[in-house]
C-alpha cells in the first residue's frame, strides 16, 4: 500500500477525497493499520487518478469517525494477534490453537516471514473472540471426529483460507472486469494459467494487471520464495474452483471489451470439472469467524497432490523452494 502520493483537493464525482496518508492521519491509524482497514472493508476506498493509488472519500472518513466507540473500537477491530496472543484470548493452549487453525475453524488475515524463513500467520482478534463465543465446545475436550481425521491426514487450511479472503478483497477493490479477472488469476501458477487461458495476449494482459497478494517493500529472495509457497493455490479442488471462477470473470471482461468480442474463446478446460469437495468437511459450527464466501469450496484434506509446479510470477518461473513449515 502506497502512502507517498497525497494530492489534496482531488475528487471522484462531486465528492472530495483524500490520499491514504491523510486518511491514516485523520483516523489516527498507522499505515499498516490503514492498509488492513482497507483490506478488511472497515474503510472503503475509491479509484484515484490513472496510475495513482486509491483514495478515501471525505464522507467515508466522516462515517468511520461517526461510528460508536471511535477511535478505540476501530483499533480493536484492526488488532491482529499471533498464536501466543490468540490462544490466550481463547483460553486454550497454543497447540490447540494451531490445530483449530489448521482445521480451518478460523482463517488468518495477514502473514509475514520471520528470520527463519517460516510463515507466521496473524489473525483478527475480533474474529477469534466471535469464534470462541459461538463455538465453546471446540475450546475444550476432544475435537470432533471429522476434524481429528482431517488433521491426522495432514490437513492445513490456513493458506487456502488466507488466499480466499485476500482474492475476494482484491476483486472488491478492482476498478474493471479485467482487473477482477487478474485478481482471480493471481493465485494460479503459470502452467495452470496457461491451461485456463490459452490466449498468450490475454495472459499478458492479466500479468500486467496482476495485484500483489502481499503488500510491502521488496524483501530478500529467500523471503519472496517463502511467500511463493502460500500465494499459489495447491490443492486440486481449490485450483479447480479458482479456474472456473477465472473463466467466468474472463467472460465478463471479454464481453465488456469490444476488441475481444469477435474472438473465439474456448470453454472451461476439459480437465476442470465442477468443483467437488473432498476429504472430511468441517461441520458448520466449526467454521467460525472469518469464513470465506460460502461459494468457496473447502480445501481437500491431506498433502498437496499437485507436486512441484512452476510459478506464475513477475520474477519469472522458479522451482518450488524448500521452506520450513508455517507456524
Amino acid at each position: 500500500m502506497e502512502f507517498a502520493q497525497d494530492c489534496a483537493g482531488s475528487t471522484v464525482g462531486d465528492t472530495p477525497n483524500v490520499g491514504l496518508r491523510t486518511a491514516a492521519k485523520e483516523l489516527g491509524l498507522r499505515p499498516r493499520e490503514l492498509a488492513l482497514a482497507v483490506q478488511t472493508g472497515e474503510l472503503r476506498t475509491v479509484p484515484g487518478a490513472p496510475g495513482r493509488p486509491r483514495r478515501v472519500a471525505r464522507e467515508e472518513l466522516d462515517r468511520v469517525r461517526g461510528t460508536k466507540g471511535f477511535p478505540q473500537r476501530l483499533h480493536e477491530r484492526l488488532r491482529v494477534v499471533g498464536t501466543g496472543e490468540g490462544s490466550a484470548l481463547l483460553g486454550i493452549s497454543p497447540s490447540r490453537f494451531v490445530r483449530l487453525a489448521r482445521a480451518g475453524c478460523f482463517g488468518p488475515v495477514k502473514l509475514y516471514v520471520n528470520r527463519y524463513r517460516t510463515i507466521v500467520w496473524l489473525y483478527l482478534a475480533e474474529e477469534l473472540r466471535e469464534f470462541g463465543e459461538r463455538n465453546p465446545a471446540l475450546l475444550a475436550g476432544r475435537l470432533p471426529e471429522g476434524l481429528r481425521a482431517g488433521l491426522d491426514s495432514g490437513a492445513d487450511h490456513r493458506a487456502s483460507r488466507w488466499r480466499s479472503r485476500r482474492v475476494q478483497q482484491l476483486t472488491s477493490q478492482a476498478d474493471s472486469p479485467w482487473e477482477r479477472a487478474a485478481a482471480w488469476a493471481s493465485v494460479l501458477d503459470d502452467d495452470t494459467l496457461a491451461r485456463t487461458v490459452p490466449d498468450p495476449a490475454e495472459r499478458a494482459r492479466l500479468a500486467a494487471l496482476r495485484p500483489p497478494l502481499v503488500e510491502g517493500r521488496s524483501e530478500s529472495e529467500a523471503t519472496r520464495d517463502a511467500l511463493d509457497e502460500v500465494c499459489f493455490a495447491e490443492e486440486e479442488d481449490e485450483i479447480r474452483w479458482f479456474r472456473l471462477t477465472l473463466h467466468a470473470a474472463l467472460e465478463e471482461a471479454r464481453s465488456a471489451d469490444p476488441c475481444t468480442k469477435s474472438r473465439v474463446r474456448p470453454g472451461p478446460a476439459a480437465d476442470a470439472p465442477a468443483p467437488v469437495v473432498a476429504g472430511h468437511a468441517l461441520p458448520e459450527s466449526a467454521l467460525g469467524a472469518g469464513r470465506p464466501d460460502p461459494g468457496t469450496p473447502h480445501p481437500v484434506t491431506g498433502p498437496s497432490a499437485t507436486g512441484q509446479r512452476r510459478r506464475w510470477s513477475l520474477r519469472g518461473r522458479r522451482a518450488k523452494p524448500t521452506v520450513r513449515p508455517a507456524r
